[in-house]
Formats: C-alpha cells, sequence, structure tokens
C-alpha cells in the first residue's frame, strides 16, 4: 500500500501578485497519472479541494489548488475594480502553470472555479490556455446562473460576519453551507480553520477581501459566459446539487444543445444531497469525478492497490 500524499504550499508571483498554491504531489509508489487544477468557489480557498486533491494524488495524479487573489493565503487585489473579475482570474491561471510547467492538465471547478475553468478553456480571453486545458468539472457552475441565487450570495459574501470565538464562526460556516452535504465534524473544523482570519479587534471572521463582491458591480455580466462554453471543445462533466438554486434544470437542458453538449462532449449527474454546491469529499463524488479524469485522459483504473485517501 501506497503512503497517503501530503501537500506542499507554494507561493507564486502572478499578475503582480503573490498567490498561494497547496500542490499535492502524486503519493511515492504511484504511477504519474497528469496534473489536475482544482479551482475553490467565489468567497473559499483551495484548501476545500483537499479531500478530491488527496483522493486523486493517491492514485498518481497531481494536484494544484491555487487560493483565488483576495482568499485565502493570497494577496488581496491592489485594483479591486480590475483584479475580481474572471479575465483576471484566466489570467492568473495562465501564468500559474507556467510558472510550474505544466503545459496540458484537466480542470475540476467549484462554482467561480467552474467559471474560470470555462473562460480560461475557450481560450477567448487567454489563448494558450485553450490548448492546455484537456477536460472540465463544473461543480455546480453553468454559463448561467440564477439570479435569486447570485443576490443570495452577494448578501452573505459582502458583509462578511465577525464572531468573537472561532467556535461561532464555524456555527455559522455550518449553517451558511449546509447545502455543502455531509462534512464530519473534522471536515467542518478544517473548513473552519483554513478560511478564518483576526481582525484587528480580535474578531474573527472569513478569510477573503470583502472586496471581492464588486464583481457583480463593476462586472455584472460576468458569470453570463454562453459564448466561452460554446467555444468548448473538450469532456465536459457538470455536476449538479439536485437542490441547486444557482444551476437551473432549465440551464441545465439549454447546455445539453449548446457547445460541448451539441458536440456529445458533455456529461451531466444530478448529486444527491446536495444544493450549491457538491463538496466533492464522500466517496460516490470522489469516484464519479476520478472517472471522468481518467476516461477523459484515456487511461486505464489505477490498481487496486491504490489506496484510498477520501
Amino acid at each position: 500500500m501506497n503512503p497517503l500524499p501530503t501537500p506542499t504550499s507554494l507561493y507564486l508571483h502572478c499578475a503582480g501578485h503573490e498567490i498561494h498554491v497547496t500542490d499535492w504531489a502524486p503519493a511515492p509508489g504511484a504511477t504519474p497519472r497528469g496534473h489536475v487544477v482544482a479551482w475553490h468557489g467565489l468567497a473559499r480557498t483551495g484548501r476545500d479541494m483537499d479531500p478530491l486533491a488527496a483522493h486523486l494524488a493517491a492514485r498518481g495524479w497531481r494536484v494544484v489548488c491555487p487560493d483565488t487573489i483576495g482568499r485565502g493565503l493570497s494577496q488581496w487585489a491592489a485594483r479591486p475594480q480590475e483584479a475580481y473579475c474572471l479575465a483576471f482570474y484566466a489570467r492568473l491561471a495562465r501564468e500559474l502553470l507556467a510558472q510550474l510547467d505544466i503545459t496540458r492538465c484537466h480542470w475540476v471547478g467549484t462554482s467561480m472555479g467552474g467559471a474560470i475553468g470555462t473562460v480560461a478553456a475557450a481560450g477567448q480571453v487567454e489563448p494558450a490556455l485553450r490548448e492546455a486545458i484537456a477536460s472540465l468539472v463544473l461543480n455546480d457552475n453553468a454559463p448561467e446562473l440564477a439570479a435569486p441565487a447570485l443576490e443570495r450570495i452577494k448578501a452573505y459574501a459582502g458583509q462578511p460576519p465577525a464572531f468573537a470565538t472561532v467556535t461561532e464562526l464555524e456555527a455559522f460556516f455550518r449553517q451558511a453551507y449546509a447545502p455543502y452535504g455531509y462534512l464530519p465534524d473534522a471536515q467542518w473544523r478544517q473548513l473552519t480553520e483554513t478560511s478564518t482570519r483576526r481582525l484587528p479587534d480580535g474578531r474573527v471572521t472569513p478569510h477573503y477581501d470583502p472586496a471581492i463582491i464588486g464583481q457583480f458591480i463593476h462586472h455584472p455580466q460576468d458569470y453570463l459566459i454562453w459564448p466561452h462554453y460554446d467555444a468548448l471543445r473538450i469532456p465536459v462533466l457538470l455536476l449538479r446539487g439536485e437542490s441547486s438554486d444557482l444551476v437551473l434544470p432549465e440551464v441545465v437542458a439549454r447546455m445539453r444543445t449548446r457547445g460541448p453538449g451539441a458536440a456529445g462532449l458533455l456529461q451531466v449527474e444530478e448529486v444527491p444531497g446536495c444544493g450549491h454546491a457538491p463538496a466533492l469529499n464522500v466517496p460516490t463524488q470522489l469516484d464519479r469525478v476520478t472517472a471522468f479524469l481518467e476516461q477523459a485522459a484515456g487511461l486505464p483504473p489505477p490498481s487496486a492497490a491504490c489506496p484510498s485517501a477520501a
């Protein structure tokens, strides 16, 4: 049995800012299988991808999980109106891959991370990324998002609460992110500890720049990305939380007839017990993503001796 993988923290200089990346190398003894970029959601950090990254790294994948600018341990934007938008995030992705010497990868994106992956893979903003991204997993993301759900997200993300204790902040996260589905207590604690910062008055708050919400003000159509979706010519897996209020069934139906859907490259699966967005942390979700990546890469199934890191 191979040892379970452990990550390394990297700090890269991309687009004039320091960007933190959690880098999961393939487990010792595992046959290398390629590269995966796992990108988190709007007000989250790359550490949300730990369960998926550990699972894939145990099977031989290298998985890089960035903290988007303004989140986690990455630097906050010097010019928020310019930097907090999908086009700038795609630029970060291009420079990040170049510094890591990754010329070909698969992309798994939750919510905002899926939108970044769509814009990046389409190549209309960053042409170099069109050939760099071999497949795309959209975790509860679509080229058109429900307006009421966006308003809900803006409401809680635009005014992050502050609490006297980390325990209180964890209780807030458990309520706000209940649609993620099942997380054991240890994962709720890790989610909290990896996305907490302390304010000058000693209270704790979610670890992101509140100015990120300005994306919806200064770039109001940023998440209406049908032209980018229509340009995709790679395999796409859409995982939709069965009770998601962000990705509506009628939008999924349109995705089936356009872009990769029209080309027979789209797979759609509803994830039971979840809303926005599945946490990618339980065996059924991990195995589904793994199977899609292996199929997209043309790889045989991993050895049965490979350990599970779920």
